[in-house]
């Protein structure tokens, strides 16, 4: 879907890598600069399938030349240094516009460009917290608990870097005012991740979410969280809707029982969540799988990677591939008329430097 746009990065941690990572999935020929003798999480590491390498010493003045020189033909640009790093190197956004006026220029912070925490160190959960994306992450009268980095990181980043980006060259590539013209991405964990709560916020103007933790809509109630099974795996139930709610009343054996009957009674979810605490605890996860699972009722188990590998869904979409014994998941979303995908591989540090050099001769 991307082929022909070109991005350039700058190795880096975390959210950069994985937004050129989803747009190498999609086609673009990514060319990460890694650094010349560095390792960085590891040598050939995940996130750099279907990329190419080049290693470069950006304090090298022969290797800023060669560096200039991938500018002048690429789409876009990602790193994912401090502020004024990029600039300190002789290579920041007026550099490299001066260089191809159409390139987008990807920045990728936890805080942003401004403001008075830029260039403060900080990590996934110090954003979300200061954004308000960490405020819901907990169960009644518990600390926030600290999520994974897929709500920060990945979501309030990469995937909005990701974004930036193609917005960027669309209009580089497209008509009227600005066209022809780059532009500088400025994406910040923190604003991501705000971003994100815009569909809890639209929640809380109806009434589904308040400001105390454990009392809204999708923190709270007995019909919203997980349990544990009594072979120490869990279900994740989520029946929201009445309808639903009602089909997994029936499966469990409590469409008649009274005390169930008033689903938004917020008064009654403690005392209704320990029941169903005691239910669930009384089978296997694998037991209330076979219950539960292909229904409307809302519940599924909670799975590993690896467990999720062997399900008959991950069986049927082939989301989940194991190549060469390193597990991983297909590019997301799919589209029509694309063959199926293959694990692309990952490249060495600096595998493909002559390939690269001979494409910039050949200019």
């Amino acid at each position: 879907m991307l082929r022909g746009i070109r991005i350039v990065e700058v190795e880096g941690l975390g959210p950069g890598p994985f937004a050129s990572m989803l747009l190498a999935d999609l086609g673009a020929d990514v060319i990460v600069v890694h650094r010349k003798g560095g390792k960085g999480l590891a040598d050939r590491a995940l996130i750099d399938r279907g990329k190419r390498s080049i290693a470069l010493d950006l304090k090298d003045a022969g290797d800023i030349a060669i560096f200039r020189q991938l500018v002048t033909r690429a789409d876009g640009l990602i790193e994912g240094f401090r502020p004024g790093v990029m600039e300190r190197l002789g290579i920041g956004p007026d550099d490299c516009h001066a260089l191809n006026p159409a390139l987008v220029f990807g920045r990728m912070t936890g805080w942003g460009q401004d403001g008075p925490l830029s260039r403060a160190a900080g990590h996934d959960l110090n954003y979300i917290a200061m954004s308000g994306a960490l405020w819901y992450a907990s169960e009644p009268g518990a600390v926030p608990l600290t999520p994974p980095t897929l709500v920060g990181d990945i979501g309030g980043g990469a995937l909005y870097l990701a974004v930036g980006m193609l917005a960027g060259i669309l209009k580089a590539r497209g008509t009227g005012t600005g066209a022809g013209l780059g532009t500088v991405v400025d994406a910040a964990i923190y604003d991501g991740s705000a971003h994100m709560m815009n569909l809890i916020l639209t929640m809380r103007q109806a009434g589904m979410f308040g400001d105390e933790r454990g009392t809204s809509m999708l923190d709270g109630p007995h019909w919203c969280r997980s349990y544990r099974t009594s072979d120490g795996g869990f279900m994740a139930v989520q029946c929201l809707e009445p309808k639903f709610y009602a089909i997994f009343l029936d499966l469990l054996g409590l469409g008649d029982d009274p005390g169930f009957a008033d689903q938004f009674d917020q008064s009654l979810w403690p005392n209704l969540g320990d029941r169903l605490t005691g239910i669930f605890a009384g089978k296997t996860r694998d037991q209330w799988t076979a219950l539960f699972l292909g229904t409307d009722a809302c519940v599924a188990p909670v799975l590993s990677p690896e467990q999720a590998r062997a399900h008959p869904q991950n069986l049927a979409r082939n989301t989940w591939s194991d190549t060469d014994g390193v597990l991983q998941a297909a590019p997301a979303p799919r589209f029509s008329g694309q063959a199926a995908w293959v694990p692309a591989a990952r490249p060495k540090r600096d595998q493909h430097r002559q390939e690269i050099l001979a494409e910039l001769a050949s200019i």
